[in-house]
């Protein structure tokens, strides 16, 4: 019997308090080379939640980095006000540790929020947001207390009330940026409903809604994961 271990990341560290994970690609394929994403995870989640993507990249030819935002996982603190300036300090990281300009952001419910949110601050190329949550219903949860992780409470609510995601998505098609919208019609925590209203407040983004699934399934799914990649690699193709 054959005994198949898994592809590791090329390094751990941590920046400011952030624990991150990065992957480099295990093969050159030309039109991705010199492009990377940030992998963003949702409430209560953590970078592990997330390395069968950092594989998929890695595998297709995309650099690729996780952080655990703050209150979460590895990393220290509480999740505050300094969320959105995260995700653009570690995309910075993510040019930096790997050589290369081009990055966009792929987040998942919580960080599909973040990743919508964060893209201009963090010169994103292109975004994926799967099921992404909303500020009204983040503010909510933080607010109850409902999330199992450490927050700042007021602080991000502050933080959420001054960053909407229709707003967001809007100023992201207006600057040309491409954005991937995709959601689970059986999606119990955030209906699709959402991601649909978000399309139609900006006509340039892509919709992919797949019948039945559930909050996570899009973002495990190997066949989503690739359309994922392609969406990704052709948004930031060298012009």
């Amino acid at each position: 019997m054959r005994t198949v271990r898994p592809e590791g990341p090329a390094e751990t560290g941590r920046s400011d308090g952030l624990a991150w994970t990065r992957f480099e690609p295990i093969r050159a394929v030309p039109d991705r080379a010199g492009a990377g994403v940030v992998v963003l995870h949702g409430a209560a989640s953590s970078t592990d939640s997330h390395l069968d993507f950092l594989r998929v990249c890695a595998a297709g030819g995309l650099h690729a980095l996780a952080f655990d935002a703050r209150g979460h996982g590895a990393s220290d603190g509480p999740l505050d006000g300094r969320a959105l300036d995260d995700v653009a300090r570690m995309a910075d990281l993510l040019r930096e540790r790997a050589g290369i300009e081009r990055v966009g952001l792929r987040g998942a419910s919580m960080g599909g929020y973040f990743a919508l949110a964060a893209a201009l601050e963090a010169r994103a190329g292109a975004v994926v947001a799967i099921c992404p949550a909303s500020a009204a219903g983040l503010s909510a949860g933080v607010r109850a207390r409902r999330f199992p992780f450490g927050s700042d409470r007021d602080a991000v609510v502050a933080l959420l009330a001054a960053n909407d995601e229709t707003d967001a998505v809007q100023a992201l098609d207006a600057a040309g940026v491409p954005v991937l919208l995709m959601h689970a019609e059986g999606d119990e925590v955030v209906p699709a409903d959402h991601s649909r209203a978000l399309h139609r407040a900006a006509p340039g983004s892509k919709l992919v809604v797949v019948p039945g699934g559930h909050h996570r399934s899009v973002a495990h799914d190997a066949e989503l994961q690739g359309v994922m990649v392609r969406f990704l690699s052709r948004a930031m193709r060298p012009s």
